[in-house]
């Protein structure tokens, strides 16, 4: 079954003069227009397409790669705004509409919003909502310590940034684990802190506890290799000096400055810190 605003292998069925028609092992068909027909391609192999309604709401394959998939987020830029909501521009030819009624605040030509894409069971469209609420549910989210996992960054809030965990989850960084500038709808690699009772996420940006050592001390080491051999950090430079450099806090620095001390990759001196 070809699935709508996702991505899906076909099978070549046949050329024509509009373009190759495409098929699934049910023997549906949809077709790949010959601006994204590829130079080298096959009769009966395979090819990976992405695949929605164009402009006439027809099933459609495409080579492009959107910004957002089905049941996914993403941070897209308004195109327009009509009587029927915005239209947001997710890479493909055909916007991608977030009615009225799926706005979180009345959304504006050339800003970004954060939204999900899902498929409108009433119009059976792709459609778009800023309203992540309800779709980031929290129900029974299972991780240990340490999980590392995938974030996008959702808002800010007086504690913190919210992210959404692995495209399923609400998530909350605390501002005193930040040590580096982020930004809504910012890409980033974490690690759940804990799982709270009433199932709320608590993440880092960095391992927790022993496994934090290993790659704060590669980070560190990177670095110094990058600034030749060099950084002006030390015992008494302050944690906004620490995190302006490194995106660390001043225990995790020492920390890892203590690994790269006693494996001899580095001497500590009054200016700072050397390669041997």
């Amino acid at each position: 079954m070809i699935r709508l605003g996702d991505y899906n292998t076909l099978r070549i069925e046949r050329s024509t003069s509009v373009g190759l028609f495409l098929q699934d092992d049910e023997g549906t068909e949809i077709l790949l227009p010959n601006k994204y027909v590829p130079d080298d391609f096959k009769i009966d192999s395979d090819i990976t397409v992405f695949c929605y309604l164009d402009n006439s709401e027809r099933p459609v394959a495409t080579t492009l790669t959107p910004y957002i998939v089905r049941d996914g987020f993403g941070f897209l830029k308004v195109a327009e705004v009509s009587a029927y909501g915005a239209f947001l521009d997710w890479g493909l030819e055909k916007h991608l509409l977030v009615p009225f009624r799926e706005q979180s605040q009345r959304m504006e030509e050339g800003k970004k919003y954060l939204v999900y894409c899902y498929m409108d069971e009433e119009s059976q469209r792709l459609t778009g909502s800023s309203k992540l609420d309800k779709v980031l549910a929290n129900q029974n989210p299972e991780y240990q310590a340490n999980t590392e996992v995938d974030l996008m960054v959702y808002r800010k809030t007086p504690l913190g940034w919210e992210v959404i965990v692995d495209n399923k989850f609400k998530g909350l960084i605390f501002d005193s684990d930040i040590f580096q500038p982020i930004s809504i709808g910012d890409k980033l690699k974490g690690f759940v802190k804990k799982v709270r009772e009433d199932h709320k996420i608590d993440i880092s940006l960095q391992p927790i506890g022993a496994k934090m050592l290993e790659p704060t001390a590669k980070m560190i080491l990177d670095k110094l290799q990058q600034h030749n051999g060099f950084l002006p950090l030390h015992d008494k430079s302050t944690p906004e000096e620490i995190q302006d450099q490194l995106h660390l806090s001043k225990k995790a620095f020492k920390k890892g400055v203590g690994i790269l001390y006693r494996q001899r990759k580095i001497i500590i001196q009054d200016d700072g810190i050397r390669l041997i």
